[in-house]
């Protein structure tokens, strides 16, 4: 992509054209022959010759195009008036107009070389110099199969004006084979003076030959157009002839058939070319859809967030008194399950039992939580078997039906649990997703996740919610009801987030999953980039194991279908697709802003960033958090982004390669802080 952009903006002139001649230098080395001889400066046959145009004999020549608009239109003239003329041409302009190139050829006229970018050779090294030269050669060789050996270098219309490093341009064009041509008239038609005036610039003096310098692209050129046939009148009475610029002053031709190795690579640079052209069109197409999702995406957000907040503002019409089940699945746990226990034993719920489920660890957690000596709170040993084969576990043992699971990182308030199976009341309820939030938000790593835990989970989980798409249950906080989770053959072990294919699998049996923002539970997010990735990396695999296993409900009818044609395209769209090109569009917003309009590139990425600020404000209030951490968030669009984009394409790579992707086990530290919550929280 970079390649593509970087070839389509040299060619375009975004990149490396220059705007100005160089600063005149000293003349010293300008041999006087060439200042008082002709305007074409032949090394190529001899010493040095400033040639002349013979008698009554005019050369008109063009530079700058070929242009769209005007070029067509100087060539009907010339074709009109059955006159030949002397195009030099721009080899970008040559790439991206390669018909009109042909159209001046086909019409018998004769092409020179006018460097690729228009860029002034005398201010630059010499290896740009060559580079200009080559490339346009390389151009006229692909689209019109010929080579070129005549060269007007830009801002040094005429010899008598020529410095020292125009003098070192000739003699260096020359030993690659060129003849310069400058121009004995100069119709400065670029400042359009006027039909008028254009074609007094324009005669010759006397009987004078002359080689007139006139331009077809390069701005508007209606001027020229009109005077180039007055010109034309006003040089046939006075009996003028029309030749080209190398006929003009008895040189054979200045093109030739190009060498089959110069066409071959010329074509390939052409193709590279329209490719180029695709990709920036194609970036552009995507840059707008992708803007406008993300501004519907942001919109729907907010506006049915703010529905469910109204709609659960009073909370549940009851809350259920019955028994719950906690299963906290341990493995490995010894700095903080002792936290944990203690959390969950100081809920206010009527009535409940914790079954810590220690998978096989070596670290004491067991023996940690039955030194705890908590009433209601069992210890169940097993050997290692993995997160949901420990669920399944807590499940068989639990004595209750509604069940609440915790991962044993995380730290319950103590209404975390009533509030969570409140829901309950209703009948059609299978599961409840709780508000998790980040407990260690010192540092900037610390702050970005909570931010992204507010922002992204909390708002998507509003929508999911009131859409009846329910993906996640998360691990750290929810509720389930017994009779689902037999319905679905419990916790699968099929992929590795097996909470949101559990949650996917109550929904797709026709099970309500709603979420409950009012049950909060502090969990600790990973304290290092690299325990971030291998979290993320495990998630975001997982996600897209749960999508596959569960894409047939797209095609299904009532709950599952909805589930499927809502929340798995949403999740599809949102968390695996836009991150897989993100990195290509925030690749293109930087080509834009260096290359291309830097205000207007500016101004969409300033626009897509304001959403987000607004729509973090919006979430932040719902969840009664303080906005001070906000102010960390341009750091996370620049770096934070981007990692976690690298993550899910290292996911989707992963997944589409077919490899199974073990379990990561995170290091924890026990940072955990419940702050001090807001009344009515």
């Amino acid at each position: 992509m970079a390649a593509a952009l970087l070839l389509y903006g040299y060619v375009r002139h975004d990149v490396g054209g220059s705007t100005t001649g160089h600063p005149a230098a000293g003349s010293d080395s300008v041999p006087e022959s060439l200042r008082e001889g002709g305007p074409v400066v032949d090394l190529q046959h001899g010493p040095l010759r400033a040639r002349k145009p013979s008698p009554r004999t005019v050369a008109l020549t063009f530079d700058d195009g070929p242009d769209p608009q005007w070029t067509p239109q100087v060539l009907q003239v010339l074709a009109r008036r059955h006159v030949p003329a002397t195009f030099f041409v721009l080899g970008a302009h040559v790439l991206q107009y390669p018909d009109l190139v042909r159209q001046e050829v086909a019409a018998g006229h004769e092409i020179g070389a006018h460097t690729f970018t228009h860029a002034d050779l005398g201010g630059v090294p010499a290896w740009r110099q060559r580079l200009e030269l080559s490339q346009t050669e390389v151009a006229l060789a692909g689209t019109t199969g010929l080579a070129t050996s005549l060269l007007r270098p830009p801002y040094a219309s005429n010899s008598d004006s020529l410095d020292d490093k125009d003098w070192a341009v000739v003699r260096r064009s020359a030993a690659l084979g060129y003849v310069t041509v400058f121009a004995d008239r100069d119709g400065e038609d670029w400042a359009r003076p006027g039909v008028d005036q254009i074609v007094n610039n324009a005669m010759p003096q006397g009987d004078d030959g002359a080689i007139v310098l006139l331009h077809d692209a390069g701005g508007d050129r209606a001027q020229t157009v009109a005077a180039l046939d007055e010109l034309i009148d006003r040089l046939q009475q006075r009996g003028y002839r029309f030749t080209t610029a190398s006929a003009a002053v008895g040189l054979s031709s200045g093109n030739a058939a190009a060498t089959p190795a110069q066409r071959w690579r010329g074509e390939a640079v052409l193709w590279a070319y329209r490719a180029s052209v695709a990709v920036s069109v194609a970036l552009q197409v995507l840059l707008s859809a992708v803007g406008v999702l993300m501004l519907g995406r942001v919109l729907l957000l907010v506006a049915i967030a703010r529905r469910h907040a109204r709609r659960r503002r009073n909370g549940w019409a009851a809350t259920p008194s019955e028994p719950v089940s906690v299963v906290v699945p341990a493995y490995q746990e010894c700095e903080h399950i002792q936290a944990t226990v203690r959390a969950l034993a100081a809920s206010d719920h009527p009535e409940f039992e914790i079954l810590v489920v220690d998978d096989g660890s070596t670290d004491g957690t067991a023996d940690l939580v039955e030194e705890l000596n908590l009433p209601g709170v069992r210890v169940i040993r097993k050997p290692n078997g993995g997160k949901p084969s420990a669920l399944n576990t807590g499940i068989a043992h639990a004595r209750h039906d509604l069940l609440v699971f915790v991962d044993a990182d995380t730290v319950f308030q103590p209404d975390t649990i009533r509030r969570l199976v409140a829901p309950f009341a209703d009948p059609g309820i299978g599961a409840v997703s709780g508000n998790a939030k980040v407990g260690n938000r010192r540092g900037l790593l610390g702050r970005w996740q909570h931010i992204e835990y507010v922002v992204g989970f909390n708002l998507d989980r509003r929508t999911y919610d009131v859409l009846g798409c329910m993906p996640t249950v998360p691990g750290a906080v929810g509720a389930f009801r017994r009779a689902a989770m037999d319905e679905v053959g419990g916790v699968s072990d099929d992929t590795l987030a097996e909470d949101t294919d559990v949650t996917l699998a109550l929904v797709g049996a026709g099970w309500r999953v709603v979420y409950e923002e009012r049950a909060v539970a502090w969990t600790e997010a990973p304290a290092s980039l690299g325990q971030l990735w291998k979290q993320r990396y495990r998630w975001c695999y997982g996600t897209v194991q749960a999508m596959w296993k569960h894409r047939g409900t797209i095609l299904r009818r009532g709950p599952a279908g909805r589930l499927g044609r809502r929340g798995l395209v949403f999740l599809g769209l949102f968390q695996v697709l836009l991150p897989l090109i993100a990195p290509v569009m925030d690749g293109y917003l930087l080509y834009g802003l260096v290359f291309l309009d830097p205000l207007r590139t500016a101004l969409v990425w300033s626009g897509l960033f304001l959403l987000q600020v607004l729509s973090a404000v919006y979430a932040f209030r719902l969840d009664a958090e303080r906005l001070r951490p906000l102010w960390t968030l341009p750091l996370q669009q620049i770096f934070y982004r981007q990692l976690m984009y690298l993550v899910v394409i290292q996911s989707v790579v992963t997944a589409v390669s077919g490899v199974r992707m073990g379990w990561h086990k995170l290091r924890r530290t026990n940072t955990v802080e419940v702050p001090d919550l807001p009344a009515g929280r």
